[in-house]
């Protein structure tokens, strides 16, 4: 397995959707598929079972087969990270050994949340982790979802720990993330993680993008910031707005059963959100098509692919 450096994760770098079937299980067809369709596009790695990977829906074991199977399909064409954050130290660190074993690229978590943690034992449990592989691993920060909002001062202590190389910052807040940028150094990997946000993290230092729209349209992402490297930020501009715009109409639904929809609009389907998710019915599918299609008439001077797809 190949060795990543840390300075070649960066980037547009989609938090992959979990394929299941019907049964809810774990769809491995269509997950290689999935790898296959995104490295065709040109994305520049893979985050797995995160958020929008449904991970906190599955056992280890299947969280593991996930791993496995995006690994063996990429063959080190790109990076994988692999989000082992799980409430129990003991878990993460199970995950975290098995991610190195299968050849990921890095590791990341959530701090453990639900119960209030002191700092010294979200300082332990990342710890833990770091000290069970070699691997680098990466902080996710998304307060929003966790109700753990670690500030500056915290990510500048957990950076102390050896292994801790980067983070994954979702949050709107990209004054508090470019200062963490410019404390911790060009040694430190910072990722944006709020799409919505991805110029604005980008332009204030991110080294890359991790985000969940990016399994539906990262051809918009990928020229986004091709269009900031050539130094046109007005282009880059409109790349994000069309973006934001169909974030936009997912939010006014279930987000991640919308991502998984449009996916299937694009001929690669992902199969069913697991449960509690719920299912779209026909009325649904068909008002989220109609506001993607209003989109499109009203406003789609990039021929986003999704939506040409419509009709």
């Amino acid at each position: 397995m190949k060795k990543w450096e840390m300075k070649q994760i960066q980037g547009v770098i989609p938090a992959l959707v979990t394929p299941f079937k019907e049964d809810e299980s774990v769809d491995e067809e269509k997950t290689r598929n999935l790898v296959e369709y995104l490295l065709d596009i040109g994305v520049d790695g893979f985050y797995l079972t995160g958020s929008t990977g449904e991970g906190f829906l599955m056992d280890e074991t299947e969280r593991k087969k996930v791993v496995e199977v995006v690994i063996d399909q990429v063959k080190d064409r790109v990076p994988v990270i692999v989000h082992v954050g799980a409430i129990s130290t003991k878990i993460s660190v199970e995950l975290a050994k098995h991610a190195y074993e299968a050849g990921a690229a890095a590791v990341s978590s959530v701090p453990p949340f639900y119960y209030k943690f002191s700092f010294d034992e979200i300082y332990n449990y990342y710890k833990d982790i770091s000290d069970a592989t070699p691997l680098p691993l990466i902080i996710y920060s998304i307060p929003a979802t966790t109700g753990v909002d670690m500030g500056i001062d915290a990510i500048v202590k957990l950076a102390e720990i050896d292994n801790v190389k980067g983070i994954k910052y979702t949050s709107m807040n990209h004054f508090e993330m470019q200062r963490i940028k410019e404390r911790l150094g060009g040694n430190f990997a910072v990722y944006s993680g709020a799409d919505e946000m991805a110029l604005s993290g980008m332009l204030m230092g991110a080294d890359g993008i991790i985000g969940s729209s990016y399994n539906c349209i990262p051809e918009v992402f990928i020229q986004m910031l091709s269009a900031i490297e050539e130094g046109d930020i007005n282009v880059a501009k409109e790349h994000q707005i069309i973006a934001n715009d169909i974030i936009e109409i997912f939010a006014r639904y279930t987000y991640h059963v919308s991502l998984k929809q449009a996916m299937k609009w694009l001929g690669v389907d992902c199969g069913r959100n697991r449960r509690p998710f719920k299912s779209f019915t026909t009325e649904e599918k068909e008002a989220l098509r109609k506001d993607l299609l209003n989109l499109k008439q009203s406003k789609n001077p990039l021929n986003v692919k999704l939506l040409e797809t419509l009709s």
